[in-house]
Order: structure tokens, then sequence, then C-alpha cells
């Protein structure tokens, strides 16, 4: 007999889904195990390309990343994000001096 990680139940060793609490059993639910989806480097990399610097702080709730990892990625991110909002200024800049060109004309 173990216990059910949800409900503390006593269940089988071999059991599936817990008869008290109908929860499944699965390892990938654990909390810390790097084999939840939101944690693959491929989501993270998409979430990065999606949302930005909005998807810092599943980098530091990631089990596998170390600390240093997880600043320079920090840092990495933070250094691209400003560059994109600096070019981003800069575009804005361009295309109110194109319109005040064209107005001029």
């Amino acid at each position: 007999m173990k216990k059910c990680p949800f409900c503390a139940e006593d269940i089988q060793d071999k059991a599936v889904k817990c008869k008290h609490c109908s929860e499944f059993l699965n390892q990938n639910h654990v909390k810390g195990d790097s084999s939840l989806w939101y944690f693959r480097p491929t989501f993270m990399v998409i979430a990065f390309l999606s949302v930005g610097p909005l998807m810092l702080p599943l980098i530091w709730w990631s089990p596998d990343l170390i600390t240093r990892w997880k600043i320079g990625i920090t840092v990495v991110i933070v250094g691209v994000s400003w560059g994109l909002y600096l070019m981003a200024l800069k575009s804005l800049a361009m295309i109110e001096e194109y319109y005040s060109f064209l107005n001029s004309l």
C-alpha cells in the first residue's frame, strides 16, 4: 500500500487512479518534474517568441536549470527585449518623420 499524493489516502501499489479522489497517479503530475510540458525547452522558446519577457517566471520555476543559467537567460532575454524596444522607438520616430515629410509636400 502507498499514499495518494493528492488526498493522502491508502491505495494499492499498482493503482493508476485513486479511488478516493479520482486523480490519476501519473508521474508527470508530480511537482518539480522536468517532464512537464511547460518546462520543455521547445515550449520556453515558443513562449519567449510569443510573449517575450513575460515568460521569465517560467525560467525561474524550472527545476532543471541551475541559478547561473537562470541569471544568464534572464540577462539575455532582458537585453533582447530592450533592444527590440529601442528599435521599435526608432521605427516610430522614422515613421513620424516620414509623415511630416509627406505633409510638407
